[in-house]
């Protein structure tokens, strides 16, 4: 049982995001263009008091909120943790390149909002709420992703916007048609109720509840925006868009999955288990002769999210699942972000080859790029390799062997491509493009791989704290 009430304490860490996003929209409009940065600085401040929040809340009893739209339970208090980190992580890759830009607190505020969007997907329990966070999540993000007013930006900017659009519209559609199957769309009512609608209207509404949430974990067949996107965008943009949005998307899917579709007679883990396929596969196949460096990131956070959606496709069938989920959530956005905080250490470093000679260069950033991609990877102790161990665990006592045998064959193949990066980087031979350099990107990649490791290291005592019954 869960306690329920309205409480804004609850819900302590969204307002201080929402709350710290108003107020820097407001001191952007009176602050001179030097001291723009003191709207960062409170960004951090709330993500930072808002992740001490979530740890709080984390320790006390699970429970939802406001008519039972909102629930506080490990998902929602992980997902918190997990996003708001990455918050200060985008934050300090922000820094340089935004540094006096006209436009410089319109960018802190806009990355609270998207993040604020997420939290709000994972911890809904609302159909109607699910689709708000969703567009709370999507809208900031388009802005960022054409914020250079170029070429690439703007192309970005509306391919982004375009799928996003077509799939939020098809997201309501579906909303629409499960509210008519179950007369619900909280989902302590709608779960029980799907059970004995009309399964070709189940199904009708879960194809198109699917689009919008797959759009934003990046997952086959709603990809396409992903490459173009995360190349056209700054670096640190594309930080963004490949992490925060997909950890409140992975969440709100693996609680549809267990509470309200698991039951349903819609073959929620069919379903799942082939997108789960799809990405792993299709994100490693086209990864593996791309030269743009942000292009190879994209399509390897596809292939990613392919991994992550294998605790998915078995909600409500293991008891591994969710631990699973939450781990390597938390493991995938560390050690992506470290990845691209070394890209964003070297802004002159765009293609493969502008990479060789890191490692004689820059040892510690060249360490630190290469832990992040064999984190990436699964090798050990990083904290990918115990998340992968997991989703494979889970798949497999969720009876879908299958599934973690093609996830295992992806996760060699995906070696490859990796080490075309990797080879450059400690190879003799040194690239001009190697001069320019982002400090506090560098630190972010320092940091983002030492958290990668030690998390990989102090997986013991973590997974499971983040075990637990999903409220509803």
């Amino acid at each position: 049982m869960t306690d329920m009430n309205e409480n804004p304490l609850d819900i302590l860490p969204e307002v201080l995001l929402a709350a710290s996003a108003v107020l820097g929209l407001l001191l952007g409009a009176w602050l001179p263009r030097g001291r723009q940065w003191l709207v960062g600085l409170l960004a951090a401040v709330a993500a930072g008091a808002g992740i001490v929040a979530a740890a709080v809340a984390a320790a006390g009893p699970e429970l939802t909120t406001f008519g039972e739209a909102f629930t506080v339970d490990p998902v929602t208090s992980t997902s918190r943790i997990v996003v708001l980190g990455a918050v200060l992580f985008v934050l300090a890759l922000f820094a340089r390149p935004f540094h006096a830009h006209a436009r410089e607190s319109e960018t802190y505020v806009l990355l609270q909002l998207s993040a604020l969007g997420a939290l709000v997907m994972a911890g809904t329990q609302d159909l109607l709420l699910l689709a708000a966070g969703y567009l709370l999540a999507s809208i900031p993000a388009y802005t960022l992703a054409g914020f250079r007013k170029d070429g690439p930006g703007t192309e970005a900017a509306l391919k982004y916007y375009v799928i996003g659009a077509l799939l939020g519209v098809l997201m309501l559609a579906g909303i629409t048609v499960l509210y008519a199957a179950g007369r619900a769309t909280g989902y302590p009512l709608l779960g029980p109720a799907l059970t004995g609608a009309p399964e070709a209207l189940v199904a009708a509404g879960t194809v198109g509840l699917l689009a919008g949430v797959l759009f934003k974990a990046g997952a086959v067949p709603a990809h396409f925006w992903v490459p173009d996107a995360v190349q056209g965008s700054t670096a640190p943009v594309a930080a963004l868009l490949t992490t925060i949005p997909k950890i409140g998307a992975l969440a709100a899917l693996l609680r549809l999955g267990e509470a309200v579709l698991a039951d349903s007679g819609m073959p929620w883990a069919g379903v799942i288990s082939v997108v789960a396929a799809a990405s792993m596969t299709l994100g490693n196949l086209a990864a593996f002769f791309q030269d743009d460096v942000k292009r190879l990131l994209a399509y390897s956070t596809i292939s990613q999210v392919g991994y992550l959606l294998l605790p998915v496709a078995v909600a409500g069938r293991s008891d591994l699942a969710q631990e699973a989920l939450l781990y390597y959530a938390a493991a995938y956005a560390v050690t992506n972000l470290g990845a691209f905080a070394v890209v964003c250490a070297l802004p002159r470093a765009t293609r493969l080859d502008d990479y060789r000679g890191l490692a004689r260069r820059r040892p510690l950033l060249a360490a630190s790029l290469v832990v992040c991609l064999l984190g990436l990877v699964g090798t050990p102790p990083t904290a990918v390799f115990v998340g992968k161990l997991e989703g494979f665990s889970a798949a497999f006592d969720g009876g879908y062997a299958w599934l973690a045998v093609l996830a295992a064959v992806n996760t060699v193949a995906s070696l490859f491509y990796y080490l075309r990066w990797i080879v450059p980087a400690v190879s003799r031979s040194e690239g001009a493009a190697l001069a320019a350099e982002d400090r506090p990107a560098r630190a972010v990649a320092y940091t983002a791989t030492a958290v990668s490791v030690g998390l990989g290291l102090a997986a013991g005592p973590v997974l499971p704290a983040l075990g637990g019954s999903l409220a509803g």
